[in-house]
């Protein structure tokens, strides 16, 4: 039977990145039992599957159940799983020479804030260090801490019904104090330090630690929607602007929280394809002649209405050539100009599209120079997120449907009354998905 004073120790008082469904499962255990209600043993969970390796060797490996920083006080065994077990199943697979692609089964309602950022930043390191591309799919749940996990991959799926969000953070204190007077007992603290038994659960909250709490709780929610604002390329407003609502299947992918729709079978399948010695040849040319065109250009400010700042050149040292010497002009890629005729009209699409929403983009300039769709459409998200900060903005759709703003009602799936970023994201979205291919 699960050590319920302990378990209520590491719920009450204390921040949780935790979806309010698994909250209330957890309440309602407890709760009896904090009253003096006896609770019948529980029968043991399922164990916790491991990591899986595929044929084509990629690394499964399941997050699953509530997420905790330490799981050893009730063992894998009651559903429950460390963030340093994750660690250590990420590592070992990125360091398994077998491996040439990672996924994260992911299932779970979030848990414990203590050791997820420590997790997050050790993902990323793996990362870094191996270059193995990690996916991960929401099957069927990855929400608050889980998805704060789930967003550390290069491409996230969820599944048609799967859910991602809960990006947000809540504190529980549970007073006591009138169930003890009912039972007969007074409760007395001898102590030293004014701040000792602050959230004491023998006793209402006071003012002080309310506040000392909600502070607590404001940190750990900066620090959340910062994590997910990096690493999917949002504005930090917009991922606020989800006030941590839960976001299910093609839903998610509309408001930039997931990638692409799909099991975790269809996963498997487009990251073997990704590996394939045909695509990594075609994506290695890509990279390169990307990475030429980054070379070339020149400092200069692209968005005329000043939000931008100037795209530093990579500097190159290019030695004179003689006029004697004929230039090598080598032959014109059928790929690379199809990708570049591609990228093109998605730099005119997104042009036209921030112009709707009074943010100007000189296109010309912006082709000429060779600057990244990406790059320009992180600054069209900036600016919006400015002006939210600013003040409340209410987005009015032109005449005509704009793809930034009345597609958001139209085709959204019932989210005409979400913030306005919310529904400005979820256009610019569709575009985004497009250009991560």
């Amino acid at each position: 039977m699960p050590d319920i004073p302990h378990l209520a120790s590491r719920v009450f008082g204390t921040p949780l990145l935790i979806a309010r469904p698994r909250l209330e499962v957890i309440l309602s255990v407890l709760a009896p039992r904090l009253a003096g209600v006896p609770i019948p043993p529980l029968e043991p969970a399922t164990p916790l599957r491991g990591p899986e390796m595929t044929a084509d060797g990629i690394a499964v490996v399941p997050i699953l159940g509530t997420l905790v920083s330490r799981s050893g006080y009730l063992g894998a065994a009651s559903g429950l799983m460390s963030y340093d077990s994750i660690g250590d199943a990420i590592e070992d697979a990125a360091t398994d020479p077998r491996t040439r692609g990672i996924v994260l089964d992911v299932d779970s309602g979030g848990g414990e804030v203590g050791g997820l950022f420590d997790l997050a930043d050790r993902i990323s390191m793996i990362r870094r260090t191996t270059g193995i591309p990690l996916w991960a799919v929401a099957n069927e749940a990855a929400l608050s801490a889980a998805y704060a996990v789930a967003a550390q991959a290069d491409r996230l799926y969820v599944t048609q019904t799967g859910e991602a969000g809960s990006i947000g953070v809540v504190a529980v204190h549970v007073d006591e104090s009138v169930a003890d007077a009912r039972s007969g007992f007074a409760w007395t603290f001898v102590h030293a330090g004014a701040r000792k038994v602050d959230g004491t659960s023998h006793a209402p909250l006071s003012d002080i630690a309310r506040s000392d709490l909600q502070a607590d709780v404001d940190r750990m929610y900066d620090r959340f929607t910062a994590l997910v604002a990096d690493r999917r390329s949002l504005a930090p407003a917009m991922v606020r602007a989800t006030e941590a609502a839960v976001y299910r299947g093609d839903r998610a992918v509309k408001v930039g929280l997931a990638d692409r729709v799909g099991t975790l079978r269809t996963a498997l399948a487009d990251l073997a394809a990704d590996l394939s010695p045909a695509r990594s040849k075609k994506k290695e040319i890509a990279m390169e002649h990307e990475t030429r065109a980054e070379q070339s250009a020149p400092a200069m400010p692209i968005l005329t209405s000043g939000f931008m700042q100037p795209i530093a050149p990579v500097a190159a040292s290019v030695a004179p050539v003689a006029a004697s010497v004929a230039p090598v002009v080598p032959a014109p890629d059928p790929l690379i100009e199809q990708r570049l005729r591609a990228e093109y009209a998605d730099l005119a699409a997104l042009t036209a599209q921030a112009g709707r929403l009074g943010v100007g983009v000189d296109v010309a300039m912006a082709m000429a120079k060779g600057v990244s769709v990406d790059a320009l459409r992180r600054s069209v998200l900036e600016q919006l997120a400015a002006r939210a900060d600013a003040t409340h903005v209410t987005v009015l759709a032109p005449s005509g449907e704009s793809p930034l703003v009345t597609g958001a009602g139209i085709s959204s799936g019932g989210v005409t009354d979400a913030h306005p970023l919310v529904a400005a994201c979820i256009r610019l979205n569709d575009q985004r998905t497009a250009w991560r291919g």
